[in-house]
């Protein structure tokens, strides 16, 4: 039987047929400063026949990420500015990013936390961070809803997923949990019953947020994994980044949307691209995005509709694009007013 292994440098994208050798050198110097890694279940998705194939785009290094435009920086949405202690991101008053581990079973091209992921990240929180961690949520009656991200949680082990439900559990104040993850799309096996019963916690309703960006990335092995999870009575929601040469166009996300709502995931988030470095060649406009998501009202049911969202730079938090929040101020710049009324220029003016 043939062992079909992960994807993890350049030499095996040469050898699964997915990059050329002539690129080597560059995409070397690629893999030096951003982690690579595609799972079995993405490499057989990518057509080698199509140099735009959007799965490939999502995934493959690329030599445009060692060009950093100017308003770029390492730390896009001004996680540092709101971590009070280790794993803790404290942005909004009631609830708090858990960042356990940095690692992922693939690495996206157009990583926000790009800079923080991936073998040289900053790796899996040891048991002194997690106690802290458990500390600071417990010392904050505010926070009523934890979400894991990272890296991605659900490449932990079932055992230690159980082990933080379990102190979750024990804390009255936190009601919801929500985990952030693309493994039921990139390693859709892994959704098991094991894994699935981790996520259980007494008194708490936990909430899959579910990353997907293409219709093909939604295959009958993803689907399947995202029932399990639903039938289980786990609540899934999808979150999406719009990107470059991925999804940018009304039709390619209308499917992708109705396929959600079809898989019993409610359209969540529609991202705009943050200013991670080496990502230009991913982002639209502002304007592109508006015109984008405004083409799909009508076209498609409410149920499909997500939130077209911006991380301000900084660490201001979250706007609607399409609301009032968002004020062009000429030559594609805008003014932007986080959620407590504060003005912040798109792109950041320093």
């Amino acid at each position: 039987m043939n062992v079909v292994k992960p994807i993890k440098s350049v030499d095996d994208l040469v050898k699964a047929g997915l990059v050329a050798p002539a690129d080597c050198v560059a995409l070397e110097e690629v893999a030096a400063r951003y982690a690579v890694a595609l799972t079995p279940a993405i490499s057989k998705l990518i057509d080698r026949a199509d140099p735009d194939d959007p799965i490939a785009r999502q995934f493959v290094p690329d030599a445009a990420e060692l060009t950093i435009a100017p308003e770029e920086r390492a730390d896009p949405i001004g996680d540092h500015a709101h971590s009070p202690v280790e794993g803790i991101v404290h942005r909004y008053p009631d609830r708090i990013l858990l960042k356990a581990v940095h690692v992922c079973p693939v690495y996206c091209r157009f990583c926000f936390r790009r800079e923080m992921v991936g073998p040289q990240g900053l790796g899996t929180l040891d048991a002194a961070a997690m106690r802290a961690a458990f500390d600071y949520i417990r010392g904050h009656e505010e926070i009523w809803e934890v979400i894991l991200t990272g890296g991605d949680p659900l490449v932990l082990s079932p055992r230690r997923l159980g082990e933080i439900m379990e102190a979750l559990a024990g804390i009255a104040h936190v009601k919801i949990i929500r985990f952030h993850t693309r493994v039921p799309v990139v390693d859709p096996e892994k959704i098991d019953a094991a894994l699935i019963g981790a996520l259980k916690a007494s008194g708490k309703t936990v909430y899959v947020a579910l990353h997907a960006n293409h219709v093909r990335e939604l295959t009958p092995e993803a689907r399947a994994a995202c029932a399990r999870l639903v039938d289980a009575g786990i609540a899934m929601v999808s979150q999406s980044v719009l990107l470059k040469g991925v999804n940018d166009d009304p039709d390619v996300l209308a499917k992708l949307m109705k396929a959600f709502v079809e898989m019993r995931v409610k359209p969540y988030y529609l991202h705009h691209p943050d200013l991670a470095p080496g990502t230009s060649h991913f982002r639209v406009t502002i304007e592109e995005g508006q015109e984008i998501v405004e083409a799909l009202r009508g076209r498609i049911s409410g149920l499909c509709q997500p939130a077209y969202i911006l991380d301000i730079p900084g660490g201001h938090g979250k706007a609607v694009i399409s609301g009032s929040a968002m004020r062009a101020t000429g030559d594609g710049c805008y003014s932007v007013t986080d959620y407590r009324g504060g003005e912040h220029s798109y792109p950041p003016a320093d």
